[in-house]
């Protein structure tokens, strides 16, 4: 079990925000919530909003699909920032979100989103208005997740797999098609997979802190062997997803290119966590963070890691989102006339 050590934030990691203009302002939040991040589950309940409806859904349902995809994703990452207010700015990767916007912003922020995400949802059907609540428990309390095992990157997984079975939900109104099913195992395994490897940079910090991850419980070796595997299982569920939505050539040259992108993404991550010359040291974007009374893992360079998680993972959910449009409005078409 991780024993909690003291958080000393960096100084003036906690110091009052400089004056800025409006659209600074609006900047530093979107980044302060990783809006940019809203690319890795967009795409699969787009993709679930789709083959629901069997090409594009009436305009209300596209919006209101799209109100609550960005404000449960808004919800759960001004939750996180609030929950982890004092880890973050004692962890010098994550020092600098406190600069970005006030804790009390990131409370306004999940709660005010938490409620129009519940308002959206009942706006599409009763299903989607009474599952809500579920949805929210699970975006919400992944964040608390570290706190008490080191499989919370499985809990993000679930998450984020809500998104596809939420977009099928609002178009059906139903989830007894097994289409959801497969896409939403899908998610959750390569979700759990990217975000271990993700948790690499914070390994030290991690343990001196008290905190639970794979790669700070069972090493980062064991934990990229995890990954892998998991991200092997990822392509088994989306090839069965594949088949079971009847899913034309367009769905599998997608996933040929996603099966060479994951590919990619395991190489980088192995270069970034090998603690060669040629890897990190010497490296401004690598960083190792020693605990007090543990072994130091390997030095992380971060700009890889932030490569095989960011541009990697979005690259992989947009591809299949073109491999399920060409199929819908390309492939379709041609074939049945």
């Amino acid at each position: 079990m991780n024993t909690a050590a003291p958080l000393h934030p960096p100084a003036g990691a906690d110091a009052p925000l400089p004056p800025r203009s409006v659209a600074g302002r609006i900047h530093d939040t979107l980044e302060f919530v990783k809006f940019s991040h809203t690319i890795f589950a967009l795409p699969f309940a787009l993709i679930a909003m789709l083959l629901a409806a069997n090409g594009l859904p009436h305009w209300t349902v596209i919006a209101l699909i799209l109100a609550c995809m960005v404000s449960a994703r808004t919800a759960a990452m001004a939750f996180n920032r609030w929950a982890d207010w004092q880890f973050d700015i004692a962890n010098p990767r994550t020092a600098g979100r406190s600069r970005l916007a006030t804790r009390g912003t990131a409370l306004a922020l999940w709660v005010g989103c938490a409620a129009l995400f519940v308002a959206a949802s009942f706006a599409l059907n009763p299903l989607c208005g009474w599952l809500s609540p579920v949805a929210l428990a699970l975006v919400l309390g992944y964040s608390l997740t570290k706190r008490f095992t080191a499989y919370c990157h499985a809990f993000l997984g679930f998450a984020l797999a809500a998104a596809p079975m939420g977009a099928w939900a609002a178009v059906r109104g139903d989830l007894l098609d097994l289409v959801p099913w497969t896409l939403a195992l899908a998610v959750l395994v390569w979700v759990f997979g990217f975000d271990i490897i993700y948790a690499t940079q914070d390994v030290d910090y991690d343990r001196g802190a008290g905190l639970f991850s794979f790669p700070a419980r069972y090493g980062i070796a064991n934990a990229l062997i995890l990954a892998r595997t998991l991200h092997v299982l990822a392509l088994l569920a989306l090839a069965m997803f594949g088949w079971v939505a009847g899913l034309g050539p367009a769905w599998w040259a997608a996933l040929l290119v996603v099966l060479g992108a994951l590919w990619y993404e395991h190489r980088l991550t192995h270069e970034a966590v090998a603690g060669d010359s040629s890897s990190t040291r010497g490296t401004k974007n690598a960083t190792t963070i020693p605990p007090e009374g543990a072994a130091p893992a390997a030095a992380v360079d971060i700009g890889k890691i932030n490569l095989a998680f960011f541009n990697i993972n979005a690259f992989v959910s947009t591809t299949l989102l073109v491999g399920v449009i060409l199929h819908l409005f390309a492939w379709l078409p041609l074939w049945t006339n």
